[in-house]
């Protein structure tokens, strides 16, 4: 039944799925193929902190003894995917981007990992990322740098950078994501894939309470179909594809407004919005000009729960500090320091959270930037200390962490290339429990302006 790898790899989850349960393809042979492109490519590119070769394969073996009844009733049958590192696979560390966590095996999945595997997917390795989450890149003093598939001389961004790694090169065609302050939609933007940021509490996260509630589960794809069938298994709805398109017209304003004082945006990405808006009042939608109400003091709740987070992150998970990058040292000292005198309390996001819902009072959805400019270069911050980054990160990506304080849920969509060959995107927010209608105008952004759905293949 060798359908081949080279007919395998490079096809979409659902595409995956629908072969296996049609008996086109054993789950063995989807994973094998996608093994042999890892390690045909991961070295250039160093998404995955570590790949279960032999554990994927084995589990991919006992799927396909399965009875073909019960693969028709997994919506992921036999689907090689990717998770985040910094979520517990059983039977290997959580390492969370750093030498400073232990190396000893986890017991049990988080639920994330058990949903997916739960729905046929086969794990084939955990994806690297930044020191603790923490910066708009994926690169760390521990295990190195995640380079980008469309460059590899550029990041994919951060935190899941090796997520949209492994997904932008055909390595996976899902993988698991979170997003704390953008951590899903950044990457997706800078490596032309669609990154869903569900709402707080719709997906269970895995990091209980992370960084004070900032923290969400979601994943990264090439296409809108596979977003959505990954957001459902997660968010535990059964899938419904072709995804739906909006039924009627959406009220929708474009926005283009940076949430930080002083930050530029480059023209690319500019026009890359007024391209999606002129796509979707084609389409039938009434589209306007109008800004979120975005305001400086915006910033105190999001950087007090940031760095509180941290000093959590390093008080409870790091057992060698020593190991630690000293930027994150300097942060989780500050965030001490910070809650001892001021502790996060919920008002300062649930005013926020009050203020949006009556920005979304008349308006369907916000279509703005993801990122203000394209990817920086591998190693541009090495060796800068905890502000220089945090200031390098607002610079290059400030339209994300609103929405993690709100709780809202966003995603990040392709939207065609710049001059240089490189992904553009826009970034579509709803109001609470939006998801479904979000992924809709997103889909009726791929079929009228379809994408370039993996980067050129490396040389």
């Amino acid at each position: 039944m060798d359908t081949g790898a080279e007919q395998l790899t490079g096809r979409t989850a659902a595409e995956l799925a629908a072969l296996v349960q049609a008996g086109k393809a054993t789950p063995a042979e989807v994973v094998a193929a996608h093994l042999a492109r890892i390690e045909a490519l991961d070295a250039r590119l160093g998404a995955f902190q570590l790949v279960r070769a032999e554990q994927a394969m084995a589990e991919a073996e006992a799927l396909g003894r399965r009875p073909a009844a019960e693969l028709a009733a997994l919506p992921l049958a036999g689907v090689p995917v990717a998770v985040k590192d910094n979520i517990d696979l059983a039977g290997h560390p959580t390492r969370r981007g750093t030498a400073g966590t232990p190396d000893s095996p986890v017991e049990a999945d988080a639920e994330p990992a058990r949903r997916l595997k739960a729905a046929g997917a086969i794990v084939v390795g955990k994806t690297r990322m930044p020191e603790l989450g923490l910066w708009h890149f994926s690169e760390s003093a521990s295990w190195g740098a995640t380079r980008n598939p469309w460059d590899p001389e550029r990041t994919p961004g951060g935190s899941s950078g090796g997520s949209a790694a492994a997904v932008a090169s055909g390595m996976v065609p899902v993988a698991h994501a979170n997003d704390g302050l953008g951590s899903i939609r950044i990457p997706a933007a800078w490596s032309g894939l669609v990154g869903i940021k569900p709402g707080r509490g719709v997906v269970p996260s895995g990091l209980p309470e992370h960084w004070f509630g900032l923290t969400v589960n979601g994943s990264v794809a090439t296409t809108v179909a596979d977003a959505a069938l990954v957001f459902a298994v997660l968010a535990g709805r059964v899938p419904t594809l072709p995804v739906p398109e909006p039924a009627g017209r959406l009220r929708l304003r474009l926005s283009t407004k940076v949430p930080a004082a002083g930050v530029g945006v480059d023209r690319a990405v500019l026009d890359a919005v007024a391209a999606a808006g002129a796509v979707l009042a084609e389409a039938g939608h009434t589209v306007g000009r109008g800004d979120p109400p975005y305001h400086q003091s915006l910033a105190l709740p999001l950087f007090q729960r940031w760095f509180c987070g941290v000093a959590g992150d390093v008080d409870e998970l790091i057992t060698d500090p020593a190991k630690l990058e000293p930027r994150t040292r300097a942060m989780a000292a500050i965030g001490r320091r910070i809650r001892r005198v001021r502790p996060v309390t919920p008002a300062p996001a649930e005013a926020w959270r009050a203020e949006m819902a009556r920005a979304f009072d008349g308006v369907d959805a916000f279509v703005m930037p993801v990122v203000a400019r394209q990817a920086p270069k591998v190693g541009a911050v090495d060796g800068a200390g905890f502000a220089a980054t945090m200031a390098a990160g607002v610079r290059a990506a400030p339209f994300a962490a609103p929405w993690n304080l709100a709780g809202l849920p966003a995603l990040s969509v392709p939207a065609g290339l710049d001059a240089d060959g490189l992904p553009l995107a826009v970034q579509l927010v709803g109001p609470a429990g939006s998801e479904a209608t979000l992924i809709g105008l997103a889909a009726q952004l791929e079929r009228l302006h379809p994408w370039q759905r993996l980067a050129p293949e490396l040389g």
